[in-house]
């Protein structure tokens, strides 16, 4: 089972870099058209021109999808560019500390608006034009896929991470209800909760502090880091038609890692 996802479209946000960039690149190996999206222009033009492929299956936009015109941009260039769009991949996502004492650092605001409101936002505007193109289309198959990126964060407790762990949990709950909300009109939702992947935000924790490899692998009961390459070959599956009856499921990608007792003792 190959989970072809040749010739559809797909738009990737936070696609200048980590996992957002590595599903774009993978998306576009396998045939798929894919609009790169990032607020970072200068990378994400960079990382465009690195991209293998003719040039005819890639594009990239640059703005700032917590706002209203720049999703209705973003969904305007895609259809003049591949004239449709069949899956959303929502990776564009905040990793930040919080201070849970100081609503001043608690960071909340932004990462809801990062992590939950734009992700909804665009998932709104993509989910219509989905239903829009497919008026005419007969069969009973899946019209569409969204894949949330999400983090076995919103199932883990620590106090630095308050808000982006309450905002993975909300990710998570709205994955499940738009699933609902959605599976009349043959659109799909699903999430990736990942761990133990090397994104971004980890690559930077690692170089400040390299000793956290080694905790998190001794942490994870397969013994390693996955790469990004192994979340892409995940988004692919699940937007792909093989995965046509799958719909408001977390997927979780840790290596076992959210399975295990901290405790190295059985103690109750």
């Amino acid at each position: 089972m190959s989970f072809s996802i040749e010739g559809k479209t797909a738009i990737v946000t936070g696609a200048a870099n980590g996992i957002g960039l590595e599903i774009a690149r993978h998306f576009s190996d396998h045939g798929a058209n894919v609009m790169l999206v990032d607020m970072d222009e200068d990378k994400l033009d960079a990382e465009l021109a690195a991209i293998d492929g003719d040039g005819n299956n890639v594009r990239a936009f640059a703005g700032d999808l917590r706002q209203k015109l720049t999703i209705a941009n973003l969904i305007s260039a895609t259809i003049d560019a591949f004239d449709r769009v069949d899956v959303l991949i929502n990776a564009s996502r905040q990793v930040l500390p919080s201070n849970p004492l100081d609503p001043a650092e608690d960071n909340f605001d932004q990462l809801f608006q990062q992590n939950v409101l734009a992700n909804l936002r665009v998932t709104q505007t993509v989910v219509r034009r989905m239903i829009k193109q497919a008026e005419d289309d007969n069969n009973n198959g899946s019209i569409g896929s969204i894949v949330n990126l999400s983090s076995i964060a919103s199932e883990r407790t620590h106090p630095d991470l308050l808000a982006y762990s309450v905002s993975c949990s909300a990710l998570n709950q709205m994955t499940r209800s738009l699933a609902i909300a959605f599976a009349e009109q043959r659109v799909r939702v699903n999430a990736l909760a990942i761990g133990s992947v090397m994104s971004a935000s980890l690559q930077a924790s690692l170089k400040e502090n390299p000793q956290i490899r080694d905790q998190m692998v001794a942490i994870t009961p397969m013994r390693r880091i996955a790469e990004a390459r192994e979340v892409a070959e995940a988004a692919q599956f699940l937007s792909s038609d093989s995965s046509g009856f799958i719909t408001g499921q977390i997927l979780t990608m840790d290596g076992g890692r959210s399975l295990v007792d901290p405790m190295d003792a059985a103690v109750y």
